[in-house]
This record gives structure tokens, sequence and C-alpha cells, in this order.
């Protein structure tokens, strides 16, 4: 795999902050993926906890080349996830893995050695 299209691992994760290697931080919540990372504000998309991940969530992961995702429901898992976003990954061949936040994170940072992987991770509840 391209050292720059690797997804970068998380290297920090308590309530509320999240922090990514080489990439400046700490988040609330981010979009993870090939080559980077961002905040990801929910207002750009209109997201909340209910119903959740929206399609427009995930878009962007897959605009930079993911081939698998992970979706952070929270620690308390609070945060849905929408068929239509699950949908929208199955029908493009991209394997999705639903987890609580701390899962989230361990499958994530293993699915980075091996695959061009994105994520949503939510650091709250």
């Amino acid at each position: 795999m391209e050292q720059e299209a690797r997804s970068p691992g998380v290297t920090h994760l308590s309530w509320g902050r999240l922090e990514v290697e080489g990439v400046d931080g700490p988040f609330k919540d981010a979009k993870l993926f090939p080559g980077g990372a961002r905040k990801w504000d929910w207002r750009e998309t209109g997201t909340n906890h209910e119903p959740g991940i929206q399609p427009a969530d995930v878009e962007e992961l897959l605009e930079h080349g993911a081939t698998a995702v992970v979706l952070s429901k929270g620690f308390y898992e609070r945060l849905g996830v929408t068929q239509d976003a699950l949908r929208m990954l199955e029908d493009r061949n991209v394997s999705a893995h639903v987890r609580e936040t701390g899962e989230a994170i361990q499958l994530y940072n293993e699915l980075r050695e091996t695959e061009r992987v994105g994520a949503l991770i939510h650091s709250t509840c």
C-alpha cells in the first residue's frame, strides 16, 4: 500500500477527545480516510443522533478511496446509523462495520494496516 494513501492511526481516545497521527487536532468527532483526517462537523449534513449517520456523511470517505468503513456509534451507542447509509456502502461494495466507539477505534487501527479504511468517529455519547 502506498504510504500517502494509508489511513492515519488513532493515537488517543477519551471522552470528547480523539488524536490522530500526523494530523492537527485534537478532534471531538472525526472523519478518517486514506491519506488524512479532518473534523466531522455534523452541521454540514444536518446529522443528529437520530436518525444518525447518513449517506452524505460517508460520501467523503469514499471520495478518498476507502474500501472499508468503520462507523462509531458513540461510547453509549446513542448515534444511529441510517439504513440508507448502510445500503449505499453495500451498493458500492464497501464493507461496513458499526461499533461502539472504543471497539470502532480498535478495529479501525487494525484494518488500516491492510486496507484502505475510512471511519466516522463520535467520541462522546
